[in-house]
């Protein structure tokens, strides 16, 4: 039975016992856990062992077991250009340091470093997170984007990532990028390219969030076939497409979330139109075993009420595949 887990980021602003005694009350495995907030801090896991025993300790009294460590965050400022105000919102403080971009950018690959070492020391062997893109600006293709300029925000995540993939291999942990729009792999064809840019090398694989699919018109549950060998972790989102009436725009017009006006907008899991019955067919299908966890992310619904509720309903899809074909059954026994 694979853990069904509840990923903490949007959980950060409540203490990390709290989201643990909540998890383990509404009946989860275990925490993807977040690198923001005081829910894991990797420089004191990696500099005092007494802390990794003591959110060890905090999982244990809660029943939790934690299968994956997240720092969407500080990865995303690897590679992004530009860095600015957002970047400085979102990033701890030793990482922004005097704000200088390539500082910032060094000192977010030298924290992501640490991130690998902070979680082989947790115990686990996934870190699930952003890339960030020098080139994701260029999306809106005007002015005209030359080929040359595409290629090199490929040459500069390789020369970013594959230093800190270095460390990922070190200490036996594995990356799984969440593809998402900023990303430098965003969709199916940019995830082909993106994995040509660093050789296939096998610490380097995918976080399987169907969201960001469904409103893109990509197919979640054959993206799941085609790069089978590289889902390394799953998230449980969900969203809802608004785009029918001819004024809600497919890139959101800058309006914030639960805004009827929005052409999508995220929502709890089950509420939306991520095809999670055939989504979780193909997972067993492909061989998945890892943590399924529910990132939960709805404006329109108080998130004590989504994320229990969440709970129920990816449980009773997340179905184990069966011991034998059905039509066995029916040959002789004698």
């Amino acid at each position: 039975m694979r853990p069904i887990t509840l990923f903490t980021g949007q959980w950060a602003d409540l203490p990390f016992e709290e989201v643990a005694r909540l998890a383990g009350e509404w009946g989860y495995d275990g925490l993807e856990i977040a690198c923001w907030g005081d829910h894991f801090d990797p420089w004191a896991a990696v500099e005092d062992d007494t802390y990794v025993q003591g959110r060890l300790d905090v999982l244990e009294k809660h029943g939790l077991a934690v299968h994956a460590i997240s720092n969407h965050l500080t990865g995303q400022a690897v590679c992004d250009d530009p860095i600015d105000e957002r970047h400085r919102a979102i990033l701890p403080a030793r990482v922004w340091g005097d704000g200088e971009p390539e500082g910032v950018r060094r000192r977010a690959a030298e924290a992501m470093e640490v991130t690998a070492r902070a979680a082989a020391k947790l115990g686990v062997d996934t870190v699930v997170g952003f890339t960030g893109s020098k080139i994701w600006k260029t999306v809106a293709m005007f002015p005209p984007v030359p080929q040359s300029m595409v290629d090199d925000g490929y040459r500069d995540f390789a020369d970013r990532w594959n230093p800190i993939l270095d460390v990922f291999d070190e200490v036996g942990v594995r990356f799984a990028h969440e593809v998402h729009p900023s990303e430098i792999a965003y969709d199916y064809w940019t995830t082909v390219a993106t994995l040509q840019a660093i050789g296939h090398r096998p610490a380097f694989g995918l976080n399987w969030d169907p969201s960001h699919f469904v409103w893109q018109d990509l197919d979640p549950v054959g993206f799941l076939s085609d790069f089978r060998e590289r889902i390394y972790h799953v998230d449980c989102k969900d969203v809802v497409r608004q785009t029918g009436n001819g004024r809600n725009g497919r890139l959101g017009s800058h309006l914030p979330w639960a805004d009827p006006r929005r052409g999508w907008d995220f929502v709890s899991t089950g509420h939306g139109d991520v095809p999670w019955e055939a989504s979780f067919r193909m997972l067993n299908h492909i061989g998945y075993d890892g943590p399924i966890s529910v990132e939960w992310e709805d404006a329109g619904m108080d998130r004590r009420l989504g994320a229990p509720e969440a709970l129920e309903f990816v449980r009773g899809l997340a179905f184990d595949p069966p011991s034998a074909a059905f039509d066995a059954a029916f040959t002789s026994g004698g």
